[in-house]
């Protein structure tokens, strides 16, 4: 067994208690990066202290916020980085180069993850070992309340259904999605960090996909806000989903992606050629 401090919030104290770990478990690290959203990063926090597996460490990345997020962040227990380049894409990154763990986990500010949140995604991890990544869906958590169920379905059904074919398999949603600290070592050099109008997550599931299967995390253990689908911020994450594919072409041009992953799936043999 291995023990580890695990950070413990009650109300607005922060201690530090013991906890064991069996020796083959994987360590865990949860990225967020965050600007200018202290209150729903307080709520997020808080629900990551409340996990039934606590992550080994949680990373907040402060992306030049002009409120009390960082704050907030150190106030409830996070290892807090500063990204002075702009955009999610470096941010998240940042945090992701300086994660610790075997498996790195992501989510966003607005974020409340289930309490069985990481100990689903650990679970995920230790059925394949080819797994590279997992991926699973949200639910609105505000928002009128008839339309959050409807909406939600609508709105990660399209972005699946329309970046699966895109893709040549499964996307990630940045919300809810983790993978294997080698791949983002593997990865890390291709991704598109210091572009701040591209989709985070459309430009990893790329390059993480080409090489590693992606596997959907079950249920809907991710609570998130409704706000990107406001008409301001829905139509700049329109235009930066286009960009976001645009920038990968011609190499990723559907047609050539396709075949290209069909011809690694052969090399690979039978025992890869799971559903993603």
């Amino acid at each position: 067994m291995t023990e580890l401090s695990e950070v413990h919030v009650t109300g607005s104290a922060v201690s530090v208690r013991s906890r064991t770990r069996p020796a083959h478990s994987p360590t865990t690290s949860v990225v967020i990066p965050v600007k200018d959203d202290a209150a729903l990063l307080a709520r997020c926090l808080r629900a990551l202290h409340a996990q039934e597996t606590p992550a080994d460490e949680i990373i907040v990345v402060d992306n030049g916020s002009s409120d009390a997020s960082a704050s907030v962040a150190r106030e409830l227990g996070a290892r807090v980085l500063t990204c002075i380049e702009p955009g999610i894409s470096a941010a998240a990154s940042t945090g992701y180069d300086a994660a610790r763990g075997d498996l790195i986990l992501r989510l966003d500010a607005d974020c409340e993850p289930d309490a069985d949140w990481i100990s689903a995604v650990v679970s995920v991890f230790g059925e394949d070992a080819r797994t590279g990544a997992v991926t699973g869906p949200a639910r609105f958590t505000d928002g009128p309340a008839a339309l959050r169920v409807p909406l939600a379905r609508l709105y990660l059904g399209a972005y699946t259904s329309i970046l699966s074919v895109t893709l040549g398999h499964r996307p990630l949603f940045g919300s809810n999605l983790a993978f294997r600290r080698d791949v983002w070592h593997a990865v890390r050099a291709d991704v598109h960090r210091g572009d701040p109008q591209i989709h985070d997550d459309l430009d990893l599931a790329f390059h993480v996909g080409e090489n590693h299967r992606i596997a959907r995390l079950p249920g809907e253990s991710m609570g998130m806000s409704m706000r990107p689908l406001t008409a301001g911020r829905f139509g700049r994450r329109v235009h930066r989903g286009f960009r976001s594919v645009l920038v990968h072409w011609p190499r990723d041009f559907p047609p050539f992606r396709w075949a290209r992953l069909v011809v690694r799936h052969r090399l690979r043999g039978p025992a890869s050629r799971r559903t993603r």
